[in-house]
C-alpha cells in the first residue's frame, strides 16, 4: 500500500504543475508528465471531467478542454507575456487579501444580486470580453450568450469577436457591454460605433493597455510548428484586418492598425465627444490614469492588466484595484478583473471597492470543454461560491461588502 504522504506529495506535485502556464501551453498536465516520462502520474492525471456536472470548482474545467482546443489557440490563451510573471502575480495576489468575516448575521437571504448601467444581475458576476470564441467552441460568443442568459450574468464583447455583435445582442436577448480596440483611422473607429449603437448596445470600454503589441514567448516557444491549419483564421485577405472578425466586415482596412499606437487624452476626448452612452476604459491599474479618467469625464473604469498578457508589469490587479477606487471615490464606477477563480477572490475584489468582477480563462475553460453547459456550470460554480463566502462572512447583499471584511498585513500601503 502506498504512503499517505507519497500520495499528497503527489497531489501536490500535479496541483503546482495545474497551475503553471508553461505547463499548460504545452497541453496541460498529461501532455507534460507524458512528455516527461512519467507515466503512471500521466494516468492519474488524465482522469478529467465528463461532463460539466462532474466539476467541482472552476479549475476541474481546463484540463477537459486542453484535450479539445486546437494547440495553437490553448498555447494563444494559456500563457502571458515575457516570463508570465504578471500572469502568474495575477493568482498569487490574492494569497494577500484575507477575509474578516462577522459573525452571528442571519444568513437565510443572501441576495448577490446588482445594479450594472440600469439592468439588474444575478451577480456581480461578468464574462470578459475575449477575441475568437469559435476558436474554442463552434458557437462562440452565442454559446456564451446563453449561459449568460440563463444565470443573469452580463456579458462584454470583444472587437474581435468572431460571431457578430447583432447576433450575440440577439442570442442574449438584451445588449452586450462592448469592448473597444480603437483602430488607427477616426473613420473607421467611427463607423465601428456606429454599429454597434445601432445594434442597441449603450455602453462601451476601450481598451489602451495594449496598443503597441505584447512580447507573447510562451506561446511563441509552445504554439504547434506546423500553423497551416490556422491560416482559414489568422491570414487577412487583401484590404482586410483578419479573417473571422466580423466587427471589420464591409470596412476598408487598408493601412489601417486594429489598435492605435498613437491613441492619447485627446483621443479619448474626441471619443467621449461622439459616444452618448456609458464610457469605459479598461486597463487603467493607477491613481494617476484613474484621476484623468474623472477629468475627462469618464463614466467608469476596469482595472485590469489584459489578464497578464500585455505588459509584465508583475503586478496582481487585486493590488492595483485600491489605489484606483481610492482616487475616483463615488465619482465613477469601477470593475476589475485578472485572475479570479473562486468566490472568495470575488468577494475580496468587492471588498476592496470593485461593483463587478471579471472572469476570462474560466469561462473559457469552460466553453472549450462542455459549450454553453460548461460556461453555465463555470458562472454556477462561482455564483454558488460567492453567495457561501457572502453568508459566512455575514454580508446579506453586495452593498454589505466593504473594506472591513478583509486585511492586507502583507501590503506596504
Amino acid at each position: 500500500m502506498e504512503n499517505p504522504s507519497v500520495r499528497t506529495a503527489r497531489r501536490e506535485f500535479l496541483k503546482f504543475l495545474a497551475a503553471s502556464p508553461y505547463v499548460a501551453a504545452l497541453g496541460g498536465v498529461t501532455a507534460f508528465l507524458e512528455r516527461s516520462g512519467l507515466a503512471q502520474d500521466a494516468r492519474q492525471a488524465s482522469e478529467v471531467i465528463a461532463s460539466p456536472a462532474q466539476a467541482l470548482n472552476v479549475f476541474d474545467f481546463e484540463e477537459a478542454a486542453h484535450r479539445k482546443v486546437q494547440p495553437g489557440h490553448w498555447a494563444y490563451m494559456a500563457s502571458g507575456v515575457d516570463d508570465d510573471a504578471t500572469l502568474r502575480a495575477n493568482r498569487d495576489g490574492f494569497k494577500h487579501v484575507e477575509l474578516r468575516p462577522r459573525r452571528l448575521h442571519d444568513a437565510t437571504k443572501v441576495d448577490m444580486r446588482v445594479d450594472l448601467g440600469g439592468t439588474v444581475y444575478n451577480s456581480p458576476i461578468f464574462t470578459c470580453p475575449t477575441g475568437g470564441e469559435k476558436s474554442f467552441f463552434p458557437d462562440g460568443e452565442l454559446a456564451v450568450a446563453r449561459a449568460a442568459k440563463a444565470r443573469g450574468t452580463l456579458q462584454f464583447l470583444s472587437t474581435s469577436t468572431s460571431t457578430a455583435v447583432e447576433d450575440v445582442n440577439k442570442e442574449l436577448g438584451r445588449p452586450v457591454w462592448y469592448q473597444l480596440y480603437a483602430p488607427s483611422s477616426w473613420d473607421v473607429c467611427e463607423t465601428i460605433l456606429r454599429r454597434v449603437e445601432a445594434a442597441g448596445c449603450k455602453v462601451i470600454a476601450l481598451t489602451c493597455d495594449n496598443t503597441t503589441g505584447r512580447n507573447s514567448e510562451t506561446y511563441l516557444r509552445t504554439r504547434p510548428k506546423n500553423m497551416t491549419q490556422c491560416s482559414t483564421c489568422h491570414e487577412g485577405e487583401p484590404g482586410s484586418a483578419v479573417k473571422e472578425k466580423p466587427m471589420y466586415d464591409g470596412i476598408n482596412m487598408t493601412g489601417v492598425l486594429r489598435q492605435n499606437p498613437a491613441m492619447d487624452w485627446a483621443f479619448v476626448d474626441r471619443l467621449r465627444k461622439f459616444w452618448q452612452g456609458t464610457l469605459f476604459i479598461k486597463g487603467i491599474d493607477t491613481r494617476e490614469d484613474a484621476r484623468l479618467c474623472v477629468e475627462h469625464g469618464i463614466n467608469g473604469i476596469l482595472v485590469s492588466n489584459h489578464g497578464g498578457r500585455s505588459t509584465e508589469t508583475g503586478r496582481a490587479t487585486i493590488e492595483a484595484l485600491p489605489e484606483v477606487v481610492a482616487e475616483v471615490g463615488n465619482r465613477l464606477t469601477v470593475f476589475v478583473d485578472g485572475g479570479f477563480r473562486r468566490g472568495t477572490d470575488v468577494f475580496k475584489g468587492l471588498a476592496l471597492g470593485a461593483k463587478a468582477v471579471g472572469i476570462g480563462r474560466p469561462f473559457l475553460w469552460g466553453l472549450g470543454a462542455f459549450g454553453q453547459a460548461g460556461v453555465d456550470r463555470v458562472l454556477e460554480i462561482l455564483q454558488g461560491e460567492l453567495k457561501l463566502v457572502m453568508g459566512n462572512c455575514g454580508t446579506r447583499t453586495v452593498a454589505d461588502i466593504s473594506r472591513e471584511y478583509v486585511a492586507t498585513p502583507d501590503w506596504k500601503s
